[in-house]
């Protein structure tokens, strides 16, 4: 038997078209057979076992690298310079406490309960009129999974329903910048679309200070403007784009992942909808099952022991989110599509001082689309194989046909 070769086996995961499809089989190798190990490729740790990575993204002693550490030519998905040392150029996805701490107390405030139930109604309108466009059949992405987190995010932050259309590319063109796997061209790309949307919401900021509105741009800068505690208008830059950016391609995998499961699972999806109160737990089992953020990294900034294994500082953690959410030593029967799990603790946010602001958003989106599904549609088809997006970080596919009848 050969020797098993887990530099190998994550090469393949990250490099091989092939895999992206269905990469489960492969991570439930790598975490019986090597569930923690350092890879002779980067040197860089990789953690598969749930409670492994619960611990990491919860231990302060992780976060991202200092300003004075390297960060490489790549571009943030916040729009910032990966070498920018300046910390108020970085957002909050890339601080530490006490500036993380700081900066999300101030984020958070537009993300309330209440705020966010608040948009259950528009979301409802939103989806509903998008289906009424999409009809019984069409691509579910473009008509439906990619528009309404875009729109839904647009209204939160305050951007104008007449630029939506032109910001939503660049968005996408930024998000490839946290891929470990992107080309040069790629991140010049990225780089580029991150100028462009600094220009334009110093525009819609100066439009704002002016006349402000019942949106998240309104009160980051609100925030801004107060005495004490106050963010830049760098840091309102920097976490409105990284809000934007987070808040609908994430979405949009959510959305496709949901009704993909649901058709290959239709045993599920007559559970979900002889009982609507199921809806939560179907859209958290998606969440777990086939979640559409998969990798989470850390920089360990003070020397660390992670199941035995002496991880010192300087050194760097990818935790594989897909890999921890079906560990069978958390989740009975992980590999099995379950809409009546119970106490399912996701990582599919992350955890910890870093866990997702905007993960109650995103629930809330998943579920009114599936209970508008559900309301309209008595049969739910895949009509062509879906064409998937190249992509291991943000998984999803980029086109899915269907047929509702």
């Amino acid at each position: 038997m050969a020797e098993f070769d887990p530099d190998a086996l994550i090469l393949k995961i990250l490099t091989d078209p092939a895999v992206i499809p269905d990469p489960y089989p492969l991570l439930r190798e790598l975490r019986e057979h090597a569930p923690i190990f350092q890879t002779a490729l980067t040197g860089t740790w990789i953690l598969t076992r749930y409670d492994d990575i619960r611990a990491v993204l919860r231990d302060r002693r992780c976060g991202s690298p200092p300003p004075r550490v390297d960060r490489g030519e790549r571009v943030g998905i916040d729009g910032s310079s990966r070498r920018d040392r300046d910390p108020e150029s970085l957002s909050m996805l890339f601080l530490n406490p006490p500036d993380h701490t700081r900066i999300r107390g101030l984020v958070s405030r537009a993300f309330t309960p209440r705020r966010i139930e608040k948009l259950r109604p528009e979301i409802s309108a939103m989806a509903d009129g998008l289906l009424d466009d999409l009809g019984v059949e069409g691509d579910l992405i473009g008509s439906l999974a990619f528009p309404l987190p875009a729109n839904v995010v647009s209204a939160l932050v305050g951007v104008p329903a007449a630029d939506r259309d032109d910001l939503r590319p660049l968005i996408t063109d930024l998000g490839v910048g946290i891929e470990p796997t992107a080309s040069d061209e790629e991140i010049a790309i990225a780089d580029q679309a991150g100028r462009q949307i600094r220009s334009y919401l110093l525009d819609l900021i100066a439009e704002r200070r002016n006349d402000p509105q019942d949106d998240l741009l309104s009160v980051l800068i609100e925030a801004s403007d107060a005495d004490g505690d106050r963010l830049t208008e760098n840091e309102v830059i920097v976490n409105t784009i990284l809000i934007y950016a987070a808040g609908f391609e994430t979405t949009t995998h959510l959305i496709g992942n949901l009704v993909r499961n649901m058709v290959a699972h239709p045993d599920q999806l007559a559970l979900v909808r002889d009982d609507r109160t199921l809806i939560p737990n179907a859209v958290e089992e998606v969440l777990r099952f086939d979640p559409p953020v998969q990798i989470d990294g850390r920089f360990v900034l003070d020397d660390i022991e992670v199941a035995g294994h002496e991880v010192p500082a300087g050194s760097s953690i990818v935790t594989s989110l897909a890999a921890g959410n079906r560990d069978p030593a958390i989740f009975a029967e992980p590999d099995r599509f379950d809409v009546q799990r119970t106490d399912t603790q996701v990582l599919s946010f992350g955890s910890g001082v870093h866990h997702c602001l905007g993960a109650a958003l995103a629930r809330l989106e998943g579920q009114v689309v599936l209970d508008r599904l559900l309301d309209r549609y008595g049969r739910w088809e895949i009509t062509a194989e879906p064409s998937w997006r190249k992509r291991v970080t943000l998984r999803g596919v980029e086109r899915l046909d269907v047929a509702f009848g």
